[in-house]
């Protein structure tokens, strides 16, 4: 595919996911759906937004966009089953820290908007400090299964794992918990839970673009 053609479809799908996002009526839709199932709307929110990521991704650095023969549907399938992970995981961590505020084991100090960023950041810290790596991970064995065709076949797990290029993991990929993902999800726990649902939402582009962005630019050298 042309690459200014698929940017341009790419920029397309976008511009209707941000409408379904901001336009009132469809977003009051899109909000009382994701209140109703949240593990349904974890799946579809991941299913699309991360694999477009991954595939923009994949683009940046090859200069041309790669549909066939890398099993799109399974990386799409595999991003939805994490964000339905993620449906769980959000709600588990932010409610821990809640409680330990409440328990007055975590600090808030001042009140007003100061107060919200600090439990925000408590939030934000906890759950890429204990979860983000592991995910990170998991999606990285998943990845190279898919790479291989194994995705449905017995898990050689043990091979995967030594596979796994624990230099760009350790290096590369997570530091970007410290200077992208607990910012930006401070952010977000910053916010009315509305709010969190579109926001979350939008990440999920970026969480497959530099999952796919540095995955390819260890291949390349």
């Amino acid at each position: 595919m042309n690459k200014y053609i698929g940017l341009l479809l790419w920029l397309l799908i976008l511009a209707i996911v941000l409408a379904i996002l901001f336009v009132d009526s469809s977003r009051t839709s899109f909000i009382l759906a994701t209140k109703s199932y949240p593990a349904l709307m974890g799946f579809i929110k991941f299913a699309i937004l991360a694999t477009m990521g991954e595939l923009l991704g994949r683009m940046m650095l090859t200069q041309k966009w790669t549909l066939f023969g890398i099993n799109l549907w399974q990386r799409a399938l595999v991003w939805g089953l994490l964000g339905m992970v993620f449906s769980y995981v959000f709600p588990l961590y932010s409610g821990g820290v809640d409680l330990l505020i409440k328990l007055e084991r975590l600090p808030t100090p001042g009140s007003g908007p100061l107060q919200i960023v600090t439990i925000a950041f408590w939030k934000s810290t906890w759950i890429n400090l204990l979860f983000a790596f592991p995910f990170m991970t998991f999606h990285r064995i998943t990845d190279t299964l898919i790479d291989q065709n194994l995705l449905f076949s017995k898990w050689p797990f043990m091979e995967i794992w030594r596979q796994i290029d624990w230099d760009n993991m350790w290096k590369m990929v997570a530091p970007t918990i410290v200077w992208f993902w607990i910012p930006a999800h401070t952010i977000t726990f910053s916010l009315p839970p509305e709010y969190r649902i579109l926001l979350a939402a939008c990440l999920g582009i970026v969480l497959g673009l530099i999952l796919s962005t540095l995955k390819t630019m260890k291949k390349r050298t």
